[in-house]
């Protein structure tokens, strides 16, 4: 039988998502999944939205990395963007390379093997292939769970898609295994809609 196919879209910036991705990983080491990672991005989704000026200032710096991801999904596939994505997380999130993001997605491209021409992808031009490509990508999130979401969204392929799971620090082994399982069960319940509780202190990204 072959792995089922999860897609998690992810904003490149957000802690939260990059912890999911590590998670996912994790579970397909332990179930037979297949991980497929997809751009929502917080820029597109806050856009023209009444924010706060320091959250409005990340959202204008966080346009590049969205646009890089996709420009690499397009022109070198799947596990490109996920050779990347890692790279890029390790060096932005585990190693707090954040104050030149356009410098860290650079270093990310060569730890990924990846042309440094990609690079082009990453100034924001409104309208051009890449934008366009990126708004349809989010879009496709959009469409499953709505726009009062952020990101990570998950989807099982059928059933219900939804916001998460937001975890910290990312279950392994068997334990990550355990939380695929429940998340499946509950994409194949229509009238799911909500499960959360208070997060304390920051992201454990161990």
């Amino acid at each position: 039988m072959s792995a089922r196919r999860v897609e998690l879209f992810v904003d490149p910036v957000c802690p939260y998502a990059w912890m999911t991705s590590r998670w996912l990983l994790h579970a397909a080491q332990v179930r037979e999944v297949e991980p497929v990672y997809s751009v929502m991005s917080l820029s597109v989704l806050n856009e023209g939205r009444d924010v706060d000026a320091g959250y409005r200032e990340m959202l204008d710096d966080s346009w590049g990395p969205a646009r890089l991801a996709v420009a690499i999904d397009r022109a070198e596939g799947n596990e490109a963007f996920a050779r990347w994505y890692t790279a890029w997380g390790e060096r932005f999130h585990v190693g707090g390379e954040n104050e030149d993001r356009r410098a860290t997605a650079i270093a990310a491209l060569a730890d990924a093997d990846l042309p440094a021409s990609l690079i082009d992808a990453y100034a924001p031009v409104a309208g051009d292939e890449t934008d366009l490509a990126l708004r349809a990508s989010h879009e496709g999130a959009i469409s499953r769970v709505g726009d009062d979401v952020g990101t990570p969204v998950i989807s099982f392929g059928e059933g219900t898609a939804y916001f998460g799971p937001v975890v910290s620090p990312a279950p392994r082994g068997e334990e990550a295994g355990k939380l695929l399982d429940a998340l499946a069960a509950l994409a194949s319940i229509d009238g799911f809609y909500e499960l959360k509780r208070s997060r304390t202190g920051g992201v454990d990204l161990s």
